[in-house]
């Protein structure tokens, strides 16, 4: 019974380390960013698609933070470029 379980427990384990911090990160701050500017700037006469609710305000923020903070993750090299890098 415990042979079945440790598949499951692996798999658990594993989810949140394939989401690399800077993502989380950029989540956070770009979420942050468009709740304030809803709250500091926002859309006086309410016509307004995206700053006049604050859960669009701060979903739009959150992907403008992702997308920007996207930007600046390094890619992994793969092996034979690493030994490549060696051989010359």
């Amino acid at each position: 019974m415990q042979e079945q379980n440790k598949p499951i427990q692996n798999t658990k384990k594993r989810w949140y380390r394939n989401i690399p911090l800077l993502t989380i990160a950029g989540l956070v701050v770009g979420a942050a960013g468009g709740w304030l500017y809803y709250d500091k700037v926002g859309c006086v006469t309410g016509s307004c698609g995206i700053t006049s609710n604050p859960w669009m305000s701060t979903a739009w923020g959150g992907a403008l933070g992702y997308l920007l903070f996207d930007v600046f993750k390094r890619e992994k090299k793969k092996s034979s470029d690493i030994h490549e890098q060696h051989n010359k």
